[in-house]
């Protein structure tokens, strides 16, 4: 093929001006990495843990590389939408976000894993998933679609509801209910329930108005949107769950890309050391929960194993088989999560 001097010019002078604006972003030309979330803002020390997860990562990182690499953290969707933001980390248009990694199931199927009923038991197997297979697939998915993993934060959840307990699987007939993802949907439906789907911090609201008499989501959540004001029972994530969210840091692939290799390697590696502050507070939001929805005046229950395994079996009949049918892909991910079962 001949390559016109008008061509060669064009594409000289386009490679000049991408390798200006990176040069200049990665200068950090003012602005520095913008990162969002839907929860409740708070402090360094005080609210939301993965609020103090995002402002942990900015102090350090800008520590760490002498303020050459600032980031701002912008909670309670006041960036954008909480459903924009993954799309807009794949186009290179949101910097970073904390956000439920199942938000984006709608476009990448195999997202929907990261809140899978019953998949993952505990946090000890939650935090295999990251050098595992599985994690090395999920990573390689995120990758191909412009978002990579910066932090691996695994929560626990529950049900807090108003009319009666949600309990067991015979206790969701005819509750209307908000699972979190696709997946819990389809193992509600199947359960009797009528499903309800939006964001975390569109759950009080709801919940209020009648629209919803069920909610599952993070033991945090349940804290930092007060559903103890108006839930009257709450089933915890302290013991044994089927509710376990992948709820990761993550940073748009093209963002990285233009970051210098020295301030790519601060941010995994921040990014690495705050997955144990994570994990240790959510642990203490399990207990937390618990212990704030008692005072409210909410009756408080716990799973066992047995009532577990029937929830687990829900599971395995609707969603990990819809999920496993989807494609290759999806196929995989689940086979290689199961090992670690």
């Amino acid at each position: 093929m001949t390559i016109s001097r008008r061509h060669f010019i064009h594409a000289a002078g386009s490679a000049a001006v991408s390798i200006m604006a990176e040069s200049a972003w990665a200068q950090s030309g003012g602005e520095g990495l913008k990162i969002s979330h839907q929860f409740p803002g708070g402090t360094l020390t005080e609210g939301d843990f993965r609020d103090r997860l995002c402002r942990r990562f900015a102090i350090e990182v800008e520590k760490r590389t002498a303020g050459a690499l600032k980031a701002s953290v912008y909670p309670g969707s006041s960036l954008m939408k909480t459903n924009a933001q993954f799309s807009s980390m794949r186009k290179g248009a949101l910097d970073m976000s904390l956000v439920p990694l199942s938000y984006a199931g709608g476009e990448v199927a195999e997202t929907n894993i990261g809140l899978m009923p019953a998949l993952v038991p505990s946090y000890e197997q939650g935090a295999l998933w990251k050098n595992a297979e599985v994690g090395k697939l999920l990573s390689k998915v995120l990758d191909d679609k412009g978002v990579m993993i910066v932090s691996w934060i695994w929560q626990a959840g529950g049900v807090a509801s108003r009319p009666r307990a949600l309990v067991s699987p015979e206790d969701a007939k005819g509750l209307k209910v908000r699972g979190g993802s696709r997946e819990m949907d389809m193992m509600l439906k199947q359960a009797g329930a009528s499903v309800i789907t939006l964001p975390s911090n569109e759950i009080y609201a709801a919940m209020q108005t009648g629209a919803m008499d069920a909610a599952m989501t993070s033991s945090t959540s349940f804290i930092s949107f007060k559903l103890e004001e108006i839930a009257k029972h709450l089933t915890t994530g302290r013991n044994k769950t089927y509710w376990f969210m992948l709820e990761p840091l993550m940073i748009s692939r093209d963002v990285f890309a233009r970051l210098p290799k020295k301030q790519q390697e601060v941010v995994m590696a921040v990014g690495a050391e705050l997955e144990v502050f994570g994990q240790e507070a959510a642990r203490a939001d399990d207990k937390a929960a618990a212990d704030i929805y008692a005072r409210a005046g909410a009756k408080v229950y716990d799973l066992d194993e047995a009532m577990l395994k029937k929830w687990q079996v829900l599971a395995r009949e609707t969603a990990w088989k819809d999920f496993g049918e989807k494609n290759e892909s999806c196929a995989a991910l689940l086979k290689a999560a199961q090992k670690l079962t």
